[in-house]
């Protein structure tokens, strides 16, 4: 069972970038796909990117296209969610989950880490 730890999050001012990471933890990694959500106040879970463990596919959701990349390395266990050009709308709490289906079906995620708020200041 894998296990996600998520950093990376805090006070951005409006048109800034932010890092966020996902150290992932347990046994065969290479079986599963990470992807990156997030929820706003009030607002539905939204499905932000996603990567395989050992690379090749990557998904990005119209909202970040343009502003923002995944990216793992393997070496450290971890994922990383890149976004820049953030404005109030990137105001969540951003969410690290694995699956070992595929990585563009968002309800097959099931393993979760608890979360980093992202707060971005106007």
């Amino acid at each position: 069972q894998v296990q996600l730890v998520e950093s990376g999050g805090g006070l951005v001012q409006t048109g800034g970038s932010l890092r966020l990471s996902c150290v992932a933890s347990g046994p065969t990694l290479s079986n599963y796909k990470l992807g990156w959500f997030r929820q706003a106040p009030g607002k539905e879970r939204e499905f932000l990117a996603a990567i395989g463990w050992s690379g090749g596919a990557t998904f990005r959701a119209d909202s970040v296209k343009g502003r923002g990349t995944i990216t793992r390395d393997s070496a450290k266990n971890t994922v990383y969610l890149n976004l820049s050009s953030v404005g109030p709308e990137d105001t969540a709490v951003y969410y690290c989950a694995a699956t070992e289906g595929s990585l563009y079906w968002e309800s097959g995620y099931n393993y979760w880490g608890q979360g980093t708020q992202v707060t971005v200041s106007s």
